[in-house]
């Protein structure tokens, strides 16, 4: 099967993956297990295009090992700390908003909408998977899966500081401002999007291209919508100090803190 049918199936194979976790919230009534199931969503794409489609088996196999090992690792820090939190503030507003028809809206406006998101993010695992069966790797999958690496490593290491920061009693309502976060205020963030475009270039090494949109929209989500800009304004409004390290540090692409910043 060619990647164009590949893509229209696994649209579906998604909606119905969500409409499960939707289900599952309404059992539990809590939206939040929309959160970890994003990140298993891009496995259950990644087994889908494997199954639909052909191309060279050893790219295929190092994408979807790509795919596993970011998914399962971002569910699994997701529910571990989100454990015996409740529902995500976020939803808990949507749902002060529309007390009755909050249980059919967040169907639509949480879980479809992730579902419509994850399948356009995940182009480049349909354009790796299906795309031109070369006869071995190339430099693009090789500097792909470097890309991705130094990706994960940094999303992996900056969720990790942040959770030892955190587990100290002592550092309640403080802001983080070492290890990697010394570089970036958002390490996990860039990491998260780096990986993403390594994903891409081991698609652009199969001809996928076209998929470059995956990795656009994602960078755009985790800049402009619901990463970077939602949580600077919680933490600015929430920590006065976080000004200060606003100001010396790159928000997004790790950088030297600036020095001798005034306001």
């Amino acid at each position: 099967m060619g990647v164009g049918p590949a893509l229209g199936i696994t649209l579906g194979v998604l909606v119905v993956y969500m409409t499960a976790g939707w289900l599952l919230s309404l059992v539990r009534k809590d939206a939040s297990v929309v959160d970890p199931f994003w990140g298993l969503g891009f496995i259950v794409a990644a087994v889908s295009y494997f199954l639909l489609t052909h191309g060279y088996a050893g790219r295929r196999v190092l994408v979807v090992a790509m795919v596993c090992v970011w998914g399962v690792r971002l569910a699994a820090y997701i529910v571990w700390r989100n454990r015996g939190r409740g529902e995500d503030p976020r939803y808990q507003a949507m749902r002060a908003k529309r007390p009755g028809s909050f249980w059919w809206y967040s169907y639509f406006q949480v879980f479809l909408l992730q579902a419509l998101l994850l399948w356009l993010v995940a182009a480049p695992i349909a354009a790796a998977i299906g795309g031109k069966a070369d006869p071995g790797f190339t430099v693009l999958d090789i500097v792909g899966a470097v890309v991705w690496f130094f990706g994960l490593l940094w999303e992996v290491v900056g969720d990790a500081q942040l959770a030892h920061f955190r587990r100290e009693p002592a550092n309640k309502g403080k802001v983080f401002q070492s290890g990697v976060w010394r570089y970036t205020r958002h390490p996990n963030y860039f990491g998260e999007a780096l990986l993403w475009w390594g994903v891409w270039l081991v698609a652009a090494a199969a001809h996928g291209y076209w998929s470059v949109y995956g990795p656009l929209l994602l960078t755009l989500l985790l800049l402009r919508v619901s990463g970077v800009t939602l949580l600077e304004k919680s933490l600015k409004e929430s920590k006065p100090e976080y000004q200060e390290y606003a100001r010396r540090t790159s928000s997004f692409v790790p950088w030297f803190p600036r020095r001798g910043v005034e306001e």
